[in-house]
Formats: structure tokens, sequence, C-alpha cells
């Protein structure tokens, strides 16, 4: 086997001392660079892992947001008809209550219509009593050919009211 070697150039010494650096750089590479790569690797995978999973919770939280969004938006819907309705009911019920009072308004108006005309209706009545008194002084004092002084003006109202009713 020493001729093997021989033959291709290959100092033993020279490759243990080589194998044996190798293997020390390996060590040292180990110890020194390998362990604090890996670390910070893993330090690295953890944070992103906790990034992932602080964005699903906050992912999560936003659906429930968007829920809670949409039942308030519901409920607002609902107290807004709400309001309508009471509103349309309000001013439904004043208009029925406009309505009323017109409607009394108008009753008072046809009552003091008619007590009007029933007064003027009256004060017609006693002035035509009164001129139709005159007239029929007249009548009688031309018929009985006596002064208008002379004749009693009861008779003449009591006759004059007989014949108005």
């Amino acid at each position: 086997m020493e001729e093997f070697i021989h033959q291709f150039g290959i100092d033993a010494k020279l490759l243990t001392s080589q194998i044996v650096n190798f293997v020390i750089l390996i060590l040292v590479l180990r110890f020194a660079v390998y362990g604090p790569v890996i670390a910070m690797l893993k330090k690295r995978r953890d944070k992103i892992e906790e990034g992932l999973s602080k964005a699903a919770e906050a992912n999560k939280r936003l659906l429930e947001a968007n829920e809670m969004t949409k039942d308030k938006m519901k409920e607002a819907e609902q107290a807004a008809l709400a309001l309508l309705k009471k509103a349309e009911e309000r001013g439904k019920a004043k208009e029925a209550a406009l309505l009323e009072q017109a409607k009394v308004k108008e009753m008072e108006a046809l009552k003091n219509a008619e007590k009007l005309a029933t007064q003027i209706k009256e004060e017609g009545r006693e002035a035509a009593l009164r001129e139709s008194v005159g007239l029929v002084r007249e009548a009688l004092a031309h018929a009985v050919a006596l002064a208008p002084e002379k004749i009693d003006e009861a008779l003449i109202r009591d006759a004059v009211g007989k014949i108005g009713k």
C-alpha cells in the first residue's frame, strides 16, 4: 500500500495533518459559526411563526369586527325603521286631530251662520211688523176716517200679531 500511496504522490504526514486541520476547522465552524447561525435561523423561524399566528388572530378579529359591524348596521336600520314608523303614526294621528278640529270649527261656523240667519230673520220680521203696524194704522185711519192718534196701539199690535202667526 505504501507503493500505491507513493505512486499517487500522497504524503502520509501531510495527509494526516490536513485531516487534523479539517477536523479542527469543522469543530471550530460547528461551534463558532454553525451554532449561532442555527440559533439565528431558529429565532427567525419563531418570529415568522409568531407573525403568522398574530396575522391569523388579527384576521379573525377583523372578521369578528365585520360581523359586529353588520349586526350594528342591522340594529341601526331596524331602529331607523321604527323611528320612521313612529313618525308616520304620529303624523297620521296629528292629521286625524287636525281633521277633527276642522270639523269642529266647521260645525261651529255653521251654528254661528244659523244663529246669524235666525237673528237676521227675526230682525226682518220685527222690521216688517213695525212697518205693517204703521200701514195698518194708516189703513184703519183712512177706513174709519179718524185721526191716527186715537187708534189704539195695543189693538193694532194684537191684530198684526195674530195675522203674522
